[in-house]
């Protein structure tokens, strides 16, 4: 065999090997130095409008992360993020975000009570403290010193989504699962059935930056004190701005099992696209608990640093917004069940 075929064949068992890993080039979603941003569910396309006022001029992936998911935290119409979020089974809501920037910065808040923007209090951890995360009273007194006031997040129809939940105390948290029997889902919640427990947040400035942020009220009803995957940098969000930036959402406890996000960064590392990177985190989740997953939802989305984007989640259902300057879409992630 001459030493030409040799190498063709070569070639094509390489690429055939990456075809099957998943690890394969792949082209752009957008133009080199175009900005664009992604966030979790149906209400991210709101939010990435927001982003896109800051990114389409030319401000910090950072700085329209932020201002992107203040959108979602101020809506009372959302029942779980921020302003009208479920309450715990105490009746309290509490808050947890986190945010990260282009040069390894970051801030956390978690169990934070009676303010409304608990992402622009993780900034201000980020930029003013020499800490990652603050918690509870502490976060709260933090807060105020720096100007923020109180306001009550309970709204009534979330007051009243809890105590009706309280006739029963039942906690089940499962999460858009639409092919579960109806006896297994949730009773419907203020926001309607597309509502759901987090909103993260990635962008890509025209710099060639990336920035993210995270942020929720976390699972209805849950132990008061309860602290899932969204303010911990690494499960509920991670910004590499060598690789790319990624976020979860779903049942956190799960995310933190698998370092989730810092999880398809490093995968995205090795040469898996950002949508092969959340699938195979997905099937870590399932690895570690077969018939767990099949009663609760996880998904994540990825942005790399040359603008390529993907999702995967454990069930149907997961949405995603994208906005570029030719895109504003929402996409239905694929799953595994």
């Amino acid at each position: 065999m001459s030493d030409r075929r040799k190498f063709l064949q070569q070639g094509f068992f390489a690429g055939s090997a990456l075809l099957a890993s998943g690890k394969i080039p792949f082209t752009p979603k957008v133009k080199k130095n175009d900005p664009v941003v992604i966030s979790t569910w149906d209400f991210g396309i709101e939010a990435n409008a927001e982003a896109w006022k800051l990114l389409s001029n030319g401000r910090r992936a950072v700085d329209a992360v932020e201002a992107g998911v203040k959108i979602t935290e101020a809506d009372p119409g959302n029942s779980s993020v921020g302003f009208g979020g479920m309450p715990d089974r105490d009746g309290k809501v509490t808050l947890d975000a986190c945010i990260m920037d282009e040069y390894y910065n970051c801030g956390a808040v978690m169990f934070l009570e009676d303010i409304l923007h608990p992402i622009s209090v993780a900034r201000l951890v980020m930029e003013k403290t020499p800490h990652v995360m603050l918690a509870g009273k502490g976060a709260l007194q933090f807060a105020l010193e720096n100007g923020f006031s109180k306001t009550k997040l309970l709204t009534p129809e979330s007051e009243k989504a809890w105590k009706e939940w309280l006739k029963t105390s039942k906690y089940e948290p499962v999460i858009n699962i639409e092919n579960l029997s109806n006896d297994k889902k949730q009773p419907p919640m203020p926001g309607g059935p597309d509502n759901h427990d987090t909103i993260g947040m990635i962008a890509l400035d025209s710099n060639g930056n990336l920035g993210g942020a995270c942020t929720t009220s976390g699972m209805a009803f849950k132990l008061h004190g309860r602290i899932g995957d969204s303010p911990i940098i690494g499960a509920g969000l991670y910004v590499d701005n060598e690789i790319g930036a990624v976020t979860a959402t779903g049942v956190g406890e799960e995310v933190v099992r698998i370092v989730g996000a810092h999880l398809v960064t490093e995968l995205m590392r090795q040469g898996y696209s950002p949508k092969e990177a959340c699938r195979q985190a997905v099937n870590r989740i399932i690895k570690r608990n077969p018939e767990k997953a099949k009663t609760i939802q996880v998904g994540f989305i990825a942005l790399d640093k040359e603008g390529n984007y993907g999702a995967y989640a454990l069930q149907k259902g997961f949405t995603y917004a994208v906005k570029t300057r030719n895109i504003e879409k929402l996409f239905t992630s694929e799953s595994v069940y």
